[in-house]
């Protein structure tokens, strides 16, 4: 029996939401508002929300893993995001726990089930 797209779907956004917080982390280490960081993600390829990604930073910011400031900027009033010391040692911890898992399923996965060709597409894109 086929998997059903709303199982897709969740399974996706599990998977993302992880990575997620290694992404906006790692491209805090160079200050950014929340605007620039949601742009510079996209470009990347990591696409997320406004309503996911400002709860995230003041989550991020309450662990101690961000801090910010209000400043203006073009005449408004922004605030600016960075890594904390405790964010950057968290940041590296992750990258390295990321690579290691990553090397294990990219292991997993080269050795199971038909080869995978190319990017997933959603069930949406009419993927699997």
């Amino acid at each position: 029996m086929p998997v059903g797209t709303d199982i897709l779907e969740a399974l996706r956004l599990e998977l993302r939401r992880g990575t997620l917080i290694l992404a906006v982390l790692g491209t805090l280490r160079a200050e950014k508002y929340g605007y620039t960081l949601k742009t510079e993600l996209g470009v990347a390829g990591i696409e997320i929300d406004e309503g996911a990604l400002y709860p995230m930073l003041r989550r991020l910011e309450t662990q101690g893993l961000l801090t910010s400031e209000w400043r203006e900027d073009a005449k408004r009033q922004k605030r600016f995001y960075r890594l904390s010391d405790d964010g950057a040692a968290a940041l590296e911890y992750l990258t390295r726990e990321w690579r290691a898992m990553n090397g294990a399923l990219d292991s997993i996965l080269k050795n199971s089930g038909p080869p995978m060709s190319g990017l997933a597409t959603s069930p949406k894109e009419g993927g699997r």
